[in-house]
This record gives C-alpha cells, structure tokens and sequence, in this order.
C-alpha cells in the first residue's frame, strides 16, 4: 500500500496534492506533468508508479484516477521550452502550473523528488522515489504518462518513419539510428539533447 499520504493526514491536511511528471530522458516530445489530489480515505490497491506498470493497466488506471480524484491537472512542457529553460527547470515549471490549474487549492504538496518554490504558504515535501510511496504522487506519475504515451502515439501516426509508437521518444538504439537517418525535426526535438544536436549538424533539419 502506498500510504505515505496517512501521516499527513493525521496532522490534520485534508487536501494532499501530489505531483510527477514523465519524459525527462526521452529526445523528443514535450514533458507532461500532472497534479492529483485524491479523496481523503481514498485506496486503490493497483496504483503504483507508472514504470512498473503495463500498458494496459495505466490506461485503465488512468480513468479510474480521472474519475476519483477530487482535482488534477495534466500540463504539457514544449521541447522548445525544453531546450531555453533545461529540463529540469521545465519539469518545475511544469508541476508548478499543474498545481496552479488544479480547481481547489491543496494544503500540502508532495512532490517525486522536485522542491518548488511558487507555494512558499504551503508545505512542499519532495521525497525520492515519491512514485512508489505515495498513492497521490503514484496517481499523478500515471496521468502524466498515458498522457505522454498518447502524445507519441500520435506523433507516430504524423511521422510513421521514426517509430515512436515503439520507443516513445526515448534513445534506444533503434531510436537514434532512424535519427541519423531522417535528422530531428524542429518543434519536436530537443536539440539541447547530445543525440539530437549530433544529428542535427550531419542532416539538414525536416520542416
């Protein structure tokens, strides 16, 4: 049981937002963060953190958390925001405004390792492997990455060369030889990225 959340609860906070995100590692795509808030009380034996869980499952899973949560926001981080800012940066940004967008206000913040800095009234708590402790940060981890999944899977249909219904936009090896192949192309790559910017000097950029 993910039950970081009881503690908390215990002292007396009643809205416990937790927060992730997904694709930080991958070359391409936007990162997607997400904020959730479950009900008070709330157990779901079968969510967990979104890497070890199958396909099917999340998708599954996914609705249900639409479903119960009390509040969520899903936030999308563009590569080119990606590339100004830097990653880490974007994720922050993203969790932030996913927070913002929540339609009520939490009373504490859990984070999967992320402190923030735009709540200074609130308790933040960024705890490591957030995904696997708390059912809040655990929910968020899977809205932000069947969001993230769908966003590929539909990149793929636009640009079927790259494959991205396979690696998600994540450097495998299969995944950087069609890079040098076809090149990166503009407002979908990262070029900040070592991978992406070697490509981008060996092959003209696709529009």
């Amino acid at each position: 049981m993910l039950d970081y959340e009881l503690s908390i609860f215990e002292k007396g906070y009643n809205l416990i937002v937790g927060c992730d995100e997904a694709g930080r590692g991958p070359l391409c795509g936007p990162v997607v963060c997400a904020a959730c808030i479950l009900p008070k009380g709330y157990r779901n034996d079968l969510i967990n953190d979104s890497k070890k869980l199958t396909e099917k499952k999340r998708n599954a899973l996914y609705d249900e958390i639409i479903k119960s949560a009390i509040s969520y926001c899903i936030v999308e981080i563009s590569p080119e925001e990606i590339d100004r800012i830097n990653i880490y940066e974007a994720s922050r940004k993203g969790m932030t405004e996913a927070i913002k967008g929540l339609s009520v206000q939490p009373d504490y913040i859990i984070t999967d390792c992320m402190p923030l800095k735009e709540f200074p009234t609130l308790p933040i708590e960024p705890i490591v492997k957030g995904d696997a402790k708390a059912m809040s940060v655990a929910a968020a981890s899977i809205l932000a990455k069947v969001t993230r999944d769908r966003i590929m899977d539909e990149l793929d249909k636009k640009y079927p060369q790259y494959q991205f219904h396979k690696h998600k936009g994540y450097p495998t090896k299969e995944h950087l030889e069609l890079l040098k192949i076809y090149g990166p192309i503009k407002g979908l790559y990262r070029y900040s990225y070592r991978p992406v910017k070697e490509a981008s000097i060996e092959k003209i950029t696709l529009f």
